[in-house]
């Protein structure tokens, strides 16, 4: 009796078979197949539940937040070389529009980007007729506070925020004043404007020269994944800047360091925080890290993800929503 081999079929064959012996690279291939063929994403059916929202000032914001890096091909590698190439020749300009598509079909309304990405995301809206709104970051440079936000506000950001690299920078230089002063452009714009960072010295140090920003996007993550390295090897604003050769050191691997110091500044705050890299950059599995996030007092979290990811976030986003009535930090609703 005959019957047809299908490729799939025989690549698992292939796999499960070799020698009697199926190492790690072998398990995770075999599972990604059974999972399905990313080529054949659907959208959720009609009747399917779609992700809550909470409340940004004015803003009514799916809790979970599209993310912008991997649209922009910029790409937290750790040590592989190749990613960010990879990420950009998937994500064509039409990927891209069919990612944020089915974003909206899952009940994403929101996506977090830098002002550079804002024209391929208006012309997806503009082709779409998408209400898809866009919190957009800006990095104005010390001489300058106010660069970008006009720009931001003209292609028609929902809000603004300075980003976490310069948060950092600013603080770390003494330059407290340059964030105050960026805020106050993005408001005379009429529009919210927040504060990002990396650093928990960042939401400290604003705190005591009492600086209130609309809202804090502050990256979250816990560290109990393998390339997180050892507590007293974490130098203070060293996300995004250094790069170290050595394995117990910083190399692209973490970008909250101090979740525990994180959770205890937003016991007492009372603006929303959204928080970003809740999954460290692709270490840590989607229940664990939005879990952790939404648990520990994030209003929104903002994830990067390929179109064939968004079913299963935006299914751990809910279902992990639904068991976190409770919390000790209330919710922005």
């Amino acid at each position: 009796m005959s019957h047809k081999m299908t490729r799939r079929g025989l690549i698992a064959g292939s796999i499960v078979g070799a020698a009697g012996f199926v190492g790690l690279e072998e398990r995770i291939l075999l599972a990604a197949m059974q999972e399905g063929d990313p080529n054949a994403i659907k959208p959720p059916p009609a009747n399917e539940a779609k992700i809550p929202t909470g409340k940004l000032g004015n803003l009514t914001i799916s809790r979970m937040i599209m993310g912008g890096n991997l649209i922009g091909g910029w790409a937290h590698a750790r040590d592989l070389i190749y990613a960010s190439k990879l990420f950009k020749a998937y994500n064509t300009e039409e990927k891209v529009f069919q990612t944020l598509r089915l974003g909206e079909q899952y009940g994403i309304n929101t996506i977090l980007i830098d002002v550079s990405q804002m024209d391929i995301v208006n012309k997806y809206k503009k082709l779409n007729d998408s209400k898809l709104q866009m919190i957009v970051s800006v990095k104005p440079p010390e001489e300058n506070p106010i660069a970008n936000i006009d720009v931001a506000a003209d292609k028609g950001a929902s809000t603004i925020y300075l980003h976490g690299a310069a948060g950092d920078t600013f603080v770390k230089q003494g330059h407290v004043d340059i964030i105050s002063k960026t805020l106050e452009h993005i408001r005379k714009k009429g529009l919210q404007a927040g504060v990002g960072c990396h650093s928990v010295y960042v939401l400290q140090q604003c705190r005591d020269v009492k600086i209130e920003p609309d809202y804090w996007v502050k990256t979250f993550h816990h560290d109990k994944y393998w390339s997180a390295h050892p507590k007293d090897k974490r130098e203070p604003f060293s996300v995004d800047v250094k790069q170290s050769d050595n394995h117990d050191e910083i190399h692209d691997n973490m970008f909250c360091l101090e979740p525990e110091e994180t959770i205890e500044f937003f016991k007492t705050e009372k603006k929303p925080w959204i928080a970003f890299k809740t999954l460290a950059a692709g270490a840590i599995t989607p229940k664990s890290g939005f879990k952790y996030a939404f648990e520990n007092g994030a209003d929104f979290i903002t994830v990067g993800m390929f179109d064939f990811q968004i079913a299963e976030d935006t299914a751990a986003v809910r279902e992990i929503l639904e068991k976190t009535k409770e919390r000790q930090r209330q919710w922005h609703s």
